[in-house]
């Protein structure tokens, strides 16, 4: 039975009828007394974990890595002062090199160094700027996504018959009213955060405060957006203990009081294509340290793993390069322009027209499933008074994991790419993947019913995943394998200049192996090569 219907079209009722009373809103109602609060949190968690005499290191550490930094190419978001600022605590600190244990360290550089991360971090969320950005990119989306518009842009707007919800967003939305939401999306492309922020406005959640990569700040215009919107300011360039620690503080402080909120716990967007296995231990931390501040006041935090399903993904090319090309200085792989960002979506929305979300079952801190009322499913006896973080996390992780990979939604574009990129490195097993994706084109044609075969025991395979709900499957899977197959080629790096596979009479040819590598890894970790 196929897992995808047809979407239906319910307006959902507002969860906070009056957007005054949202949390990200009362919270900014005095930016800089939250600001004060991750400030001084983040420099008490850091003199938590680090020994007096280690604290002029650390601060040397930050100073070298933070000039390192501005010798190369500053960007526009770059605060215009940067130079000047670090210069200036490196002449301050060293003035302590004999002195290591000074108390002026900890009470006047500490606090200067973290106020400024915490100012660069935060963002500057404005309900009225919501309210037009989010009707701006509805209707700005609603264009793109109904391609009938083109020919008849008159007509009526419409995102729901192409963004397909399933999974339990009715729950999420009543845990919402007593308790705080962590959204953790997988993260493919730059589209997911344009659609999850449609999603929560369409679902009727109060806004979520989420982090943007300080790249995208570069362009003004989505500066202003992400700021609208609800996002905070992380730079990935700096992976240094002093910066991580005041934006893991930044998070916990606002799930503390009450604001929901959203990153991907893989960090970035996967380069593999598969849904990314080693989560970011640190951000789900900070879920745990604000839960464990929020059990004296009864008061509850729910994460909720999401799934994004695409045809295809425009930026794969880049990103599989990248992946197979891991000892080359890591570069990064936005737009650099607002012409070219919307010249993507453009090109996204004009040719594709199925896309999936699904929300998986929601957890408590611990990793048990919750019910409607937020109370745990099979609870598995794990607390902070009887274990370990690292132990807790561990297995939260792999719980947001399982929920993230049975959120897949199965195309038949999906089955094709992985079952043609199996048979070819099942005949070539003595190779690498390196070595794999340089084979001649001579080498990559597979005879249509041999395939056919294959494909259908892959296809079963799914079919039962499915069945055991490790899965979903969408309604094309239905079909007969022939028409399968066709839709597949169709559908299958849609945009891209050379697309993965050419089907002809009696033969499939492989024209882009990477590409077909890339979809194919979306099918990996459910031990499915083994059949074919």
């Amino acid at each position: 039975m196929n897992d995808i219907k047809k979407n239906n079209k319910k307006k959902y009722k507002k969860i906070v009828k009056q957007s005054k009373f949202w949390p990200i809103v009362q919270l900014f109602k005095d930016r800089k007394g939250f600001m004060n609060e991750v400030s001084q949190k983040s420099q008490n968690k850091i003199l938590e974990k680090i020994k007096p005499e280690e604290l002029y290191d650390e601060l040397i550490n930050t100073v070298y890595k933070e000039k390192l930094r501005i010798s190369k190419k500053l960007w526009k978001a770059d605060p215009a002062d940067d130079k000047n600022f670090w210069y200036t605590i490196k002449d301050k600190i060293i003035e302590f090199e004999n002195d290591k244990n000074n108390p002026k360290i900890k009470n006047e550089i500490l606090p200067i160094v973290i106020d400024r991360y915490t100012k660069e971090i935060t963002g500057n969320f404005k309900r009225s700027h919501h309210g037009f950005a989010k009707r701006l990119i509805t209707s700005f989306l609603a264009r793109l996504l109904n391609t009938a518009r083109l020919r008849n842009p008159l007509g009526s707007l419409n995102l729901d018959s192409t963004i397909q919800i399933f999974g339990k967003h009715k729950r999420l939305r009543k845990l919402s009213k007593t308790g705080t939401i962590v959204m953790v999306p997988t993260h493919f492309s730059h589209l997911d955060s344009a659609l999850i922020g449609w999603i929560i406005s369409h679902l009727g959640l109060p806004a979520f405060m989420y982090g943007a990569g300080l790249v995208l700040y570069n362009l003004k215009i989505f500066a202003y957006f992400f700021n609208s919107l609800g996002a905070y300011k992380v730079d990935r360039r700096k992976k240094h203990f002093l910066y991580l620690e005041t934006l893991k503080t930044y998070t916990e402080r606002a799930i503390v009081n009450g604001c929901h909120n959203l990153f991907y716990p893989g960090g970035t967007r996967s380069r593999s294509g598969s849904i990314e296995k080693n989560l970011k231990l640190g951000l789900l931390g900070s879920t745990l340290e604000a839960q464990k501040e929020l059990n004296n006041e009864n008061k509850k935090i729910y994460i909720v793993p999401v799934t994004f399903n695409y045809q295809f993904v425009l930026e794969g090319p880049a990103l599989i390069n990248q992946y197979l090309s891991k000892n080359k200085p890591n570069k990064d792989l936005g737009y650099s322009n607002t012409f070219k960002i919307f010249t993507f979506l453009i090109k996204y929305f004009t040719r594709s027209n199925r896309m999936a979300v699904t929300f998986g079952n929601p957890l408590d801190v611990y990793g048990n499933r919750v019910d409607k009322d937020g109370n745990p499913i099979n609870k598995n006896n794990l607390s902070l008074e009887k274990n370990n973080k690292t132990e807790i996390l561990n297995n939260l992780s792999e719980k947001i994991i399982d929920e993230l990979m049975a959120g897949t939604v199965v195309f038949s574009s999906l089955i094709l790419s992985f079952t043609s990129f199996e048979i070819i490195r099942k005949k070539f097993r003595k190779m690498d993947i390196e070595n794999i994706i340089e084979l001649p084109e001579d080498e990559l044609t597979l005879n249509i019913e041999y395939f056919k075969t294959k494909y259908k025991n892959v296809l079963e395979s799914v079919k039962n995943l499915s069945e055991r709900k490790k899965l979903k499957i969408s309604d094309e899977l239905l079909l007969s394998i022939d028409d399968q197959i066709k839709i597949g080629c169709k559908n299958l790096g849609l945009y891209h200049a050379i697309r993965p596979l050419e089907l002809k009479k009696d033969k499939i040819i492989i024209k882009n192996i990477k590409m077909l590598f890339y979809y194919r890894n979306r099918l990996d970790g459910y031990g499915i090569e083994k059949i074919i």
